[in-house]
């Protein structure tokens, strides 16, 4: 029986996955991270992407995460996020959307404030799309 790793996935409203993991990969701000169990402990800001689980079965599941922090203890990884979702429920044509607008405020901009908001938007709306990509080229 392989090692494992307890999982958290929590988003500012509910929990979202909990269970056991073999591995992990998250995010992270300096680049994708790859979580075994026993990892040494460790604090990490996350961007926006793909958080994939590696159930015990050698499964993984996707989900997408706006940003957030990732602590891990070495029988627990949390992850807490904004928002969370998982990868199957994400709207590709919503997610393509976002990022048109965003893009027309940038390029439309009125104040240094909207641009910001724009920027991040943007950010979140292409790792999104990136994110449902990723997943479609799995399958």
């Amino acid at each position: 029986m392989a090692m494992t790793t307890h999982v958290d996935i929590v988003s500012a409203e509910e929990e979202i996955w909990s269970g056991k993991a073999t591995m992990v990969f998250a995010p992270g701000v300096m680049g994708e991270l790859g979580i075994a169990p026993r990892h040494t402990p460790l604090l990490s800001k996350l961007k926006a992407g793909e958080v994939r689980v590696r159930g015990e079965n050698g499964e993984d599941e996707s989900f997408f995460i706006s940003g957030g922090m990732l602590e891990i203890q070495p029988h627990v990884v949390t992850i807490l996020s904004d928002t969370a979702v998982r990868a199957d429920d994400l709207d590709e044509a919503a997610a393509i959307q976002a990022k048109q607008k965003a893009e027309e405020i940038m390029q439309n901009k009125t104040s240094d404030m909207d641009f910001a908001k724009a920027k991040a938007e943007l950010m979140e709306a292409a790792a999104m799309v990136e994110t449902i990509k990723k997943l479609k080229a799995r399958k």
